[in-house]
């Protein structure tokens, strides 16, 4: 078994936790792995598909920012400077990398035929250093345990229930349905069936590209068709709101011969039905007639036969020569569990290349040997293997192997403007889309090209104009958009003169006119007839009726519907409703609904009062101490008086954060209750600042920083510090900006004011005691580089001097920041006063 788990050099990390969550599709597996990724400080995951690796890496950026992620396929390299994450496809991580969560989804698929080899080496070897996870089916955990004797295993239930509905005509299957079937042949003449009886269908087949395939799998979720046909291609983890699953074809060619589908085939394929918590059902058209009974059982209680074995290729290879290659290739697995895959593309063209005896010359070393196995990598999206594919990995590699050491860049450009092409038929386009995606894997192999951004920025816009095109002709071929709606109104029981869709597209007489977003109507750009005119009359008698109903609604949301934006945007249930303006105070700012001529005066009023009440509510949750604070100061019969109910104020119009000098005379009148009354308050009086302690957080910098800005009329959104970060530059806005949100400026940075605070007590206490301060500490303290450490203390008003034996100290100038502390005036009457005449001191 060591020999196994070291086949490919050994995993990374050998000693941490590997975890195995195994259950069924709709049990959330992905989402608790991505989840305990973000909580690592760094990590890797692969996923089966690039479509399934760009939709999470989306999802991750959105949380974590863009340069925190790296995205790493094939055909699409993301790489900012110091990624923490990496969204991988299974056969692109970068196992090289340590990272402290590695996880690899669809663990099952180390049994598949084609693929399943690679899937097998990360199991085997490809290792978190704190945590690993494989993430499938229960089938993978006999096999699991077998070769990674110490992993845990967590099962997961599935959300929600998959329930057989027998069989029905293609007519009469239900809305929101999916039909199954496993060519494209099969797929194109269900589709015409579909249109000529229920208006239209979207199609999904493994040929699409990405982008084809999430604008047909968009024109559904959309609503726009009420059927999607494809092929086996949507077991793989795309997200749809299907309620039903019908398969028109139970038999399927997997390579070597036709074969009927097995229960766990049938139940990845099944279980797109229902999503989270809503059940789902599958059955069979009338030409399958019913399943196997026991094929039902299954399925329903996912219950199936363990996988046996798993595919495996030797990944510790020879480069010596192309015939040592080869051997290693050939190698037999170690163990009985493991079965040999069998050759994959790469193989077969390594095969057909060495019968080439000017690739055998150029092929010589390890170096050479080890590129022609890189060259021979190169996918064929085709899926075909033909000669024309082998002859382009020979021009490749000889060009690599010659000259100047990279491909022809006027050779590579007839190659790709070629494929810039968008006539012909739905054929010819998923022909040139195949061919166009090896060019994008060929432009990511950075050391091929002399330019390989501009190739990899040419290919990909060629990728995406050729997937438009072909999603246009799948949307003509199959969609009827007049018919399909007109069939869903008539079912619905509606008026046929307009509506708005759930959408959000509003529609007359079946013609798309528009979109309602919110309480806003964003027109399409109708041909300007007389039809379209009356359309447009027709819309907006619509919305009316339609606006007068969500305004209803709107009154009646819960507060967890609405969002303020880092741009002062108000949104319900993400739509933009209203933005903020100056108010009058920085506490209370205005609430102005957007009018787009919808809403009447009374409207726009019932929409303000509603957002001015959860805006109050947020600012309350945030802000709490500073409004506590407020509240106290407001009294005149409350614990604060005097000098610290006037220090209060001050506090509260400065946002929680005051600086010391201006008010030094107020501060040091204050009295031992002032004081204590203050501090309940949660106020620190700092050496240069006094300032709420509570407001540090996050959420409450974020929102002092947006009401500052609004109320002064500073372009939105303003800069705000991560969480946790204690300095930042301090650009992009005002020194007073910096004060308000409780980052004061000092020099080039932004400062936390506790950080300034506890880096000025560190002074005084280091000068009261004589001792040196350690530079190298008071910048990590206050979180800046320690060449920057000398224009912050500028900043501050400090100057530095350095003892003859090295020893280095801070002290502060006396200017106009930091004013020459006041005596302040002796209450005669005053006990301490009298101590000190007693004592005859002053």
């Amino acid at each position: 078994m060591t020999s196994v788990l070291s086949s490919s050099g050994g995993g990374l990390g050998a000693g941490g936790r590997v975890v195995a969550v195994l259950g069924p599709t709709n049990t959330g597996k992905t989402h608790l792995a991505i989840e305990r990724m973000l909580g690592h400080r760094t990590g890797m995951i692969g996923f089966p598909l690039r479509l399934l690796a760009r939709e999470n890496y989306d999802r991750i950026v959105s949380i974590k920012g863009k340069n925190a992620v790296a995205l790493v396929t094939g055909e699409e390299k993301i790489l900012p400077p110091s990624p923490s994450y990496w969204v991988c496809t299974v056969e692109s991580m970068p196992l090289d990398r340590a990272v402290d969560f590695l996880a690899v989804d669809e663990v099952q698929l180390c049994a598949d035929p084609e693929r399943g080899h690679i899937f097998t080496d990360r199991l085997l070897n490809a290792r978190g250093l704190v945590e690993t996870m494989f993430l499938g089916s229960d089938t993978v955990q006999p096999l699991i345990r077998r070769l990674v004797p110490r992993a845990e295993f967590i099962s997961r239930p599935r959300f929600s229930q998959l329930t057989y509905a027998g069989y029905r005509k293609l007519t009469r299957l239900p809305p929101r349905s999916c039909v199954v079937a496993f060519s494209a042949t099969d797929v194109y003449a269900l589709a015409e069936m579909i249109r000529r009886q229920r208006g239209g269908t979207a199609v999904v087949l493994g040929a699409l590209s990405p982008r084809t395939r999430n604008a047909q799998v968009g024109l559904y979720q959309a609503g726009e068709v009420d059927y999607l046909v494809a092929t086996d291609a949507i077991g793989m983890g795309l997200n749809m709101d299907v309620d039903h699953v019908a398969f028109a074809r139970i038999v399927k060619f997997d390579g070597f011969a036709p074969r009927r589908l097995r229960a766990p085939e049938v139940a990845q394929i099944a279980g797109r039905a229902g999503r989270h918590m809503r059940d789902g059902t599958f059955g069979t058209t009338d030409e399958v007639g019913e399943l196997e009974a026991d094929v039902v059982d299954r399925v329903e209680n996912h219950q199936f036969e363990t996988i046996k074995t798993l595919m495996w290729r030797n990944s510790k290879l020879r480069f010596d020569t192309p015939g040592f290659l080869l051997k290693s290739l050939e190698e037999r697995p170690p163990i009985p569990e493991l079965l040999r895959a069998r050759d994959a593309d790469d193989h077969l063209a390594l095969q057909a290349l060495v019968r080439d005896h000017e690739v055998m010359d150029l092929a010589k070393g390890r170096d050479n040997v080890r590129l022609l196995w890189e060259v021979c990598q190169v996918p064929d999206f085709r899926k075909v293997l033909s000669d024309a594919h082998t002859r382009l990995l020979g021009q490749i590699f000889r060009q690599l192997r010659t000259g100047i050491g990279r491909l022809d860049e006027d050779w590579a450009a007839k190659q790709i403007a070629r494929l810039d092409r968008t006539e012909g038929d739905i054929d010819a386009l998923v022909a040139r889309i195949a061919h166009i995606r090896t060019w994008t894997y060929i432009s990511n192999r950075p050391s091929w090209l002399t330019d390989p951004v501009h190739w990899q920025a040419r290919t990909r816009a060629i990728e995406d104009k050729l997937s438009d095109a072909l999603h246009e002709r799948l949307t003509q071929r199959f969609i009827d958009r007049r018919s399909a709606t007109l069939a869903r109104t008539l079912k619905d029981g509606r008026e046929l003169i307009g509506g708005v869709r759930a959408d959000g597209e509003v529609v007359v007489e079946g013609h798309p006119v528009g979109r309602l977003e919110g309480f806003r109507f964003v027109p399409d750009a109708p041909e300007r007839s007389e039809e379209a005119k009356s359309l447009l009359t027709a819309a907006r008698r619509a919305l009316r009726e339609e606006v007068a109903s969500r305004l209803r609604a709107f009154e009646q949301e819960p507060d967890d519907v609405f969002a303020l934006g880092p741009d002062g945007v108000l949104t319900a249930d993400a739509l933009p409703v209203a933005r903020l303006g100056p108010g009058p105070s920085v506490l209370t700012p205005a609430v102005l609904p957007f009018d787009e001529g919808l809403l009447d005066q009374g409207q726009l009023d019932r929409v303000r009062v509603r957002l001015e009440r959860w805006l109050k509510d947020r600012v309350a949750a945030r802000l709490r101490p500073l409004l506590a604070l407020r509240d106290a100061a407001d009294k005149n019969d409350g614990d604060l008086t005097g000098a610290a109910r006037g220090l209060a104020f001050q506090l509260v119009e400065n946002m929680g954060a005051l600086p010391r000098a201006p008010v030094a005379p107020m501060v040091e009148g204050l009295e031992k209750a002032d004081r204590k009354a203050l501090s309940r308050h949660g106020v620190r009086l700092g050496v240069s600042h006094l300032y709420l302690t509570a407001l540090a957080k996050p959420g409450a910098v974020e929102l002092r920083g947006l009401l500052w800005a609004v109320k002064h009329r500073l372009p939105l959104p303003v800069p705000i510090p991560p969480p946790g970060r204690v300095s930042v530059e301090a650009t992009g806005a005002p020194p007073a900006f910096w004060e308000a949100i409780g980052y004061p400026a000092a020099g080039p940075r932004a400062l936390r004011v506790d950080m300034l605070d506890r880096l000025e007590t560190e002074l005084l206490t280091a000068a009261k005691e004589g001792r040196a301060v350690a530079e190298p500490a008071l910048a990590q303290m206050i979180g800046a580089k320690p060449d920057e450490l000398g224009a912050v203390m500028k900043g501050l008003g400090y100057t530095r001097s350095v003892a003859e034996d090295g020893a280095v100290s801070w002290r502060r100038r006396r200017n106009p920041r930091h004013k020459p502390r006041r005596e302040a005036p002796v209450n005669a009457d005053h006990p301490f006063a009298k101590l000190r005449q007693l004592s005859g001191i002053g």
